[in-house]
């Protein structure tokens, strides 16, 4: 059997459409996408781990997010929709997954890591390193509750693309411009190919088609460079998904193996 990857909403979003766009706008609701990847060897794979579970309370989202963040981003999470609870959906247990890759530690990816010390965890150092202390014009998309007690976790930190496993069935990529050290992923599946995992590197299939970018990117320049490396990809057979695009979501599996 080969891999098997689950979509899962651990945070949907309302706002403008210019947040995620420039030069868009109208109310857009969308998904805060984790993939949960079972490897016929590794286990239980995450791909990032969505919003913390403290935020779907109002009350507790004020202290853990800061006031007014919550509905700054319109975020409609549940108690049921954070990814400890959308494990225990599947079947799963929350020592079943081996290893988690962040493709950047924002507050909408990285808020469920504390829900596995035992795991390996996969980010870019640059990454790392700067979500522990960014620049004042980033601190509203990181939150350090997410990950200040993780000193002690096993980071892998990655400076480059990575073939994580060594065999070609999850390649990191690295992708900035969203953050410093986003990286996608690419996951090869048996019957439908190589699937791109693109988180943040794009937040709307239109604006990758236009290169257009948001007001939370940290460089545009370096977006700009992403968005040429995904074209080269796709190019190549590489099908392009991304973690907000709501009709990325809504063709991907949310109970198993995306049926080819």
């Amino acid at each position: 059997m080969g891999i098997r990857v689950t979509a899962v909403d651990c945070g949907p979003l309302t706002l403008d459409r210019g947040v995620l766009m420039t030069g868009s706008s109208g109310l857009i609701t969308v998904p805060t996408a984790a993939y949960i990847i079972e490897h016929p060897k590794h286990g239980v794979i995450l791909f990032d781990t969505g919003v913390n579970y403290r935020v779907a309370d109002e009350e507790e989202a004020e202290v853990y997010w800061g006031p007014g963040v919550r509905a700054a981003f319109g975020c409609g999470l549940t108690r049921d929709m954070a990814i400890d609870r959308q494990l225990d959906k599947l079947g799963y247990k929350l020592t079943d997954v081996k290893h988690v890759i962040l493709s950047h530690m924002h507050l909408d990816h990285a808020g469920g890591m504390t829900h596995f010390p035992h795991a390996k965890f996969y980010v870019q150092k640059v990454e790392l390193r700067y979500a522990w202390w960014p620049d004042p014009f980033s601190t509203a998309v990181y939150c350090l509750n997410d990950y200040k007690d993780t000193r002690g976790y096993h980071f892998i930190q990655l400076e480059g693309d990575a073939d994580i496993f060594d065999d070609g069935s999850i390649r990191l990529i690295t992708t900035p411009g969203h953050s410093p050290g986003h990286q996608s992923a690419i996951v090869r599946l048996e019957h439908r190919g190589p699937v791109f995992l693109g988180a943040d590197s794009a937040h709307l299939q239109a604006a990758y088609q236009s290169l257009a970018c948001m007001p939370f990117d940290w460089s545009i320049e370096r977006v700009t460079d992403s968005y040429h490396r995904m074209r080269m990809l796709e190019a190549a057979g590489v099908e392009l998904v991304f973690s907000h695009d709501p009709d990325d979501f809504a063709r991907f599996p949310h109970d198993g193996e995306w049926a080819d």
